[in-house]
């Protein structure tokens, strides 16, 4: 990978159409940078925008205004397929189709490479097999999703983004369903894959002492934008305390363990 994959944000407005040409802002001029090789974590209280920040970038749905740049270009300028073979991206909501299969699920990360008759070669049915071994569900592959919790139904879909083969991965809160064995290895497998595959990982998280354990960046959303730095940075700095706002509730900076003291 090269620098080209880094995501960055300038001057970023995120929010929705409300109908004749007004907005409701979420976040107002965003500027910041997901590096090729690292965890990026995004935090920030509920409402704050995190989700929309990550279909914004995804293009899922539009930009107020600003600019997305991903793989040295304007994601506003690439067509479906480029986007498709850019960045992957997984969602908190189910899928509407039910009936089929986790390994067809999965192999549907393929389609940007499978050409207008969607035929999968040996190559694709080998990635999509790996996909899965990778996130621990070929036991699962004949299950239909009807069948599965949400922390496997979640696992599946995570299996489908790493079968895209993107460089970029997009994620909106994927520890969300799973234990917390499922989440400590889905941290570690995703900061494994941008440690050692140099992909861009960017993800939405509520898992606070997890991400500033295992990510290489966090942002942090509020109203006043997106503050960055390395975990032990912005821990040093008072920014996590600041976040938490409980003065019962503290990071140690070293660490960057959270204690809970009395209220």
């Amino acid at each position: 990978m090269t620098e080209a994959h880094d995501i960055q944000l300038h001057g970023l407005r995120t929010g929705y159409r409300m109908g004749h040409g007004t907005w409701r802002i979420v976040g107002e001029g965003l500027e910041a940078m997901a590096r090729h090789g690292e965890l990026t974590c995004i935090i920030g209280r509920n409402g704050t925008g995190k989700s929309t920040l990550l279909r914004t970038v995804a293009r899922l749905q539009p930009s107020a205004g600003g600019q997305v740049t991903a793989g040295g270009r304007t994601t506003a300028t690439m067509t479906a397929t480029e986007m498709a073979r850019e960045m992957s991206v997984v969602l908190t909501t189910r899928p509407t189709a039910q009936h089929i299969t986790v390994e067809e699920t999965v192999a549907l990360g393929r389609a940007p490479y499978t050409g207008f008759w969607g035929r999968l070669t040996h190559e694709d049915r080998l990635i999509t097999r790996q996909a899965m071994l990778s996130m621990g569900i070929s036991h699962m592959a004949g299950r239909t999703l009807s069948s599965l919790s949400d922390g496997e139904l979640q696992k599946t879909m995570i299996a489908k983004a790493l079968a895209q083969r993107t460089p970029c991965i997009l994620l909106d809160e994927p520890t969300a369903f799973l234990d917390f064995t499922g989440k400590i290895d889905l941290m570690m497998t995703m900061r494994q894959l941008a440690h050692d595959a140099g992909k861009t990982i960017l993800m939405s998280t509520h898992d606070l002492e997890t991400a500033l354990r295992m990510a290489d960046c966090i942002w942090l959303l509020d109203n006043n934008g997106i503050t960055s730095g390395t975990p032990a940075l912005m821990a040093s700095q008072g920014l996590i305390d600041r976040y938490i706002g409980k003065d019962y509730i503290t990071v140690d900076r070293h660490s960057l363990a959270i204690s809970i003291g009395q209220p």
